[in-house]
């Protein structure tokens, strides 16, 4: 049975201008499994409308999926200047429950919670997900971008419960500015009271807090001139795989970082914009 779980929405990603992609943590997250040769259970949810658009790519993720339904699908638009990103929401996917914690498979000890809104998983599901002695990480975009249709908007009036089910937050440069209103620096991760804190800098690599104590940690090997659309999620796959490995956060965060750049690699090397 797989040790970690990653559950968050599908959504349909329209990114410069191509035809629809598949877009969310959940297939870019099986995509950094199969390259850890790791196994690990995927939750995910859309509508039934949609189902012959994702399943071209879910059918073939090749690790353990369940699919929850969905009364609606998240959908986003990107635009892409660099590793500069412009992004519009277009639609709001159905929010997770306290129930849906049922569908972790039983021998799961860490769980990747990769919300695309704030309004994915509540705090009573976020509860539920770390029941039975579970570890939550979540990513900080689920702390910040409002749930509303239009250019995307970000502000830190986020549920202070969000918080308490969390072990590890990962939070891009962006994010991290939002909610500390201003530079992310030590007092904002103690204030936050989360035991890991990671944020993203891209190919300048992140800044590693534990328990309030930061240390940067060097990127893999910076990879420019590619799109980036799902390094985060990477990142964080290939973190919590290290932890639940019991490597030190800091080990951890460098096999993650190592893991991203042989993806953004062999995207480059592949010379096609789609990130799948």
């Amino acid at each position: 049975m797989p040790t970690i779980a990653v559950a968050g929405n599908v959504a349909v990603d329209r990114i410069d201008g191509e035809p629809p992609s598949v877009g969310g943590c959940p297939s870019f997250a099986a995509r950094a499994l199969r390259m850890l040769g790791r196994e690990g259970q995927i939750l995910t949810r859309y509508a039934a409308a949609d189902q012959e658009f994702f399943e071209r790519v879910l059918s073939t993720l090749g690790v353990p999926l369940t699919t929850l339904a969905a009364k609606s699908t998240n959908g986003f638009g990107f635009r892409y200047e660099g590793e500069l990103r412009t992004m519009t929401v277009d639609s709001i996917g159905q929010p997770w429950s306290h129930a849906d914690a049922a569908a972790i498979d039983s021998g799961v000890s860490w769980v990747h919670v990769a919300p695309l809104l704030r309004s994915d998983f509540p705090p009573e599901a976020l509860a539920a997900l770390a029941g039975d002695g579970r570890t939550v990480s979540y990513d900080g975009q689920g702390l910040v971008r409002v749930p509303e249709i239009g250019p995307m908007k970000v502000d830190a009036a986020f549920d202070p419960a969000l918080l308490e089910s969390i072990s590890v937050l990962k939070l891009a440069e962006d994010e991290a500015v939002v909610i500390a209103d201003g530079p992310f620096e030590e007092r904002q991760a103690r204030t936050l009271g989360i035991r890991e804190i990671l944020v993203t800098y891209g190919s300048e690599g992140c800044m590693l807090y534990v328990n309030g104590e930061g240390q940067h940690v060097p990127a893999g090997r910076p990879v420019l001139g590619v799109q980036t659309t799902g390094a985060g999620d990477v990142f964080m796959v290939g973190y919590v795989t290290a932890r639940s490995d019991d490597d030190d956060p800091r080990i951890a965060a460098e096999k993650a970082s190592s893991l991203v750049a042989e993806i953004l690699e062999e995207r480059k090397r592949s010379g096609i914009s789609e990130p799948i």
